[in-house]
């Protein structure tokens, strides 16, 4: 792994490649059925997306008191134990947004407390970016060892840990004191009777047929698809796109990157789809490995708005503020590490990472450490 070829090794489009692409862009006109159909598509297409969504929700509530004695063989007690629980399914579903789905459900049906359900959410966070690890491992072995994917899942990984951490013990100080219990939000009586009224009655029926167990995991299925199928309503944001890599090509912002991060993560409610992205786009050259810290922190805030969607579809005031509190102490720590501190962190980043992605053994020994990490707060 010691022979690199970094982004500035890589051939760029040349203005050749660009004035080729000019025709498609601007001189050939779209086919009326591409400009009508296909976003009618996509609407309905997104629809389904969020109608199982809120059917996964429900599901979830309905089953959730079985995993009462799931974890109480498991010894989840207090938020250290959560946030590890959180961090282990989160490595196992390669995504954060349905444990922390999860983790409001628990909440809202009564089997976790505040502390314990933001330690669930906090912990999803921290597993949610190794995904970009797993992706960019899978393109060094493809793509002639080239180490740049590992070295971005590894950026990605480390400003997880580094804003995360802090930001859940912000967050439990801020549980614990009631800071922002001026945001507390109890929706108005008769907000959410539309719910009941669509997915009652399947859900009770549901109920009725299956196991508790099998009924909860029927709504981790359920949650997942959701996440799928509205994932497909999306525009493929790609690095083959002309206007959006050409944009990223040109930016060097750190609080551009910041808010594209936020953006991009919006769109795609999922920071493992959207983290994802930072592998292509630095393997072409498109983003200098700097560049990935902010758009990381971004991407980290903006992820909890299905989370919050969840939060206020179920009912819960305590579940929502617990979500904000979230929200809150990641962009207070990444907006701190931003305005004060940027420098020494992002070379801070960058120097581990190089050294993590050095060879095989120093690989290896980081892997190990980020499962051993989480089991450990499991058994704490």
């Amino acid at each position: 792994m010691s022979g690199r070829s970094g982004p500035e090794a890589l051939e760029r489009p040349g203005p050749a490649a660009e004035e080729c692409a000019l025709p498609l862009t601007n001189a050939t006109p779209r086919p009326w059925h591409t400009r009508t159909l296909v976003p009618a598509a996509r609407a309905a297409t997104a629809g389904v997306g969020i109608f199982l969504f809120i059917f996964g929700l429900q599901i979830l509530k309905t089953g959730a008191k079985s995993l009462i004695p799931l974890l109480d063989g498991l010894a989840i007690s207090g938020p250290v134990n959560a946030v590890g629980f959180g961090w282990l399914l989160a490595y196992g579903a390669m995504s954060g947004s349905p444990v922390a789905a999860i983790g409001v459900t628990l909440l809202a049906g009564g089997v976790l407390t505040e502390t314990e359900s933001f330690g669930v959410i906090g912990g999803s966070r921290l597993g949610a970016s190794f995904i970009v690890l797993a992706v960019g491992y899978v393109l060094y072995l493809a793509k002639r060892r080239n180490p740049d994917g590992l070295t971005i899942g590894v950026i990605a990984l480390l400003t997880t840990f580094t804003t995360q951490g802090p930001a859940i013990a912000l967050g439990l100080l801020s549980l614990h004191y009631g800071w922002l219990d001026w945001l507390h939000f109890t929706p108005p009586p008769g907000m959410l009777d539309w719910v009941d009224a669509l997915y009652g009655e399947p859900v009770r029926w549901l109920d009725a047929q299956l196991a508790s167990g099998a009924l909860f995991g029927l709504g981790v299925l359920v949650l997942l698809g959701s996440f799928a199928v509205f994932d497909r309503a999306l525009p493929q944001l790609e690095a083959g796109s002309s206007r959006f890599d050409g944009s990223m090509h040109r930016v060097r912002s750190r609080w551009f990157m910041f808010l594209v991060g936020g953006a991009v993560t919006s769109m795609t409610l999922s920071v493992s789809i959207s983290l994802t992205l930072l592998v292509p786009l630095s393997l072409k050259g498109y983003l200098k490995r700097d560049q990935v810290l902010p758009y990381v922190m971004g991407a980290n805030i903006t992820t909890f708005i299905d989370t919050l969607a969840g939060a206020l579809i179920l009912g819960g005031a305590s579940a929502f503020t617990v979500v904000m509190t979230e929200m809150v102490s990641v962009a207070t720590i990444s907006m701190f590490i931003l305005t004060f501190c940027y420098g020494p962190y992002s070379r801070a980043i960058l120097r581990l990472a190089h050294q993590v992605t050095l060879n095989q053994r120093h690989l290896a020994v980081f892997l190990a450490v980020i499962v051993a990490v989480p089991l450990l707060l499991l058994a704490f």
